[in-house]
């Protein structure tokens, strides 16, 4: 594992543990060349996994992208960052679940407005606005008043 501050090859993992419910394990590792201390995340890949794009376009499901996207979302809001992985670990494994070689992104993002809805009400406005790219301030209004209804 390469360290994140001097680029070294050499670390050794000072602990282990099971984080979710989706097998993923987080390592506590030390770089044998500066003594730093780093986290990594490790996920089982249970099948190679296609996202089809809106215009049709097929790219491979990078689970980074999906973390990046709740995070962007959740950013400033009391939103701890165990609630953003357990979110992330949850769309993850629905879409596993489907058991599907091919998802879509639209399948993708209701998946994470759900989880989002339930986790915070301003992370789920935030990530909408993009993902449904409303047009007008009546459709971001439509979105808030459904959401309060």
């Amino acid at each position: 594992m390469t360290c994140p501050y001097c680029r070294s090859n050499d670390s050794r993992v000072v602990d282990s543990r099971t984080v979710n419910r989706d097998g993923s394990i987080r390592r506590r590792r030390e770089c044998q060349a500066c003594q730093r201390r780093f986290t990594t995340y490790e996920y089982i890949m249970t099948q190679p996994l296609l996202v089809v794009k809106k215009n049709g376009q097929r790219v491979a499901y990078d689970r980074q992208r999906l973390e990046q996207s709740i995070h962007i979302a959740c950013n400033k809001r009391p939103v701890s960052a165990q609630q953003m992985m357990d979110a992330v670990s949850s769309v993850h494994q629905r879409i596993e679940d489907l058991g599907q070689p091919e998802v879509t992104s639209a399948q993708i993002g209701d998946m994470v407005m759900e989880t989002l809805k339930d986790l915070d009400k301003v992370a789920y406005i935030r990530f909408a606005s993009v993902y449904r790219a409303f047009e007008d301030i009546g459709a971001f209004q439509a979105e808030i008043d459904q959401l309060q209804g």
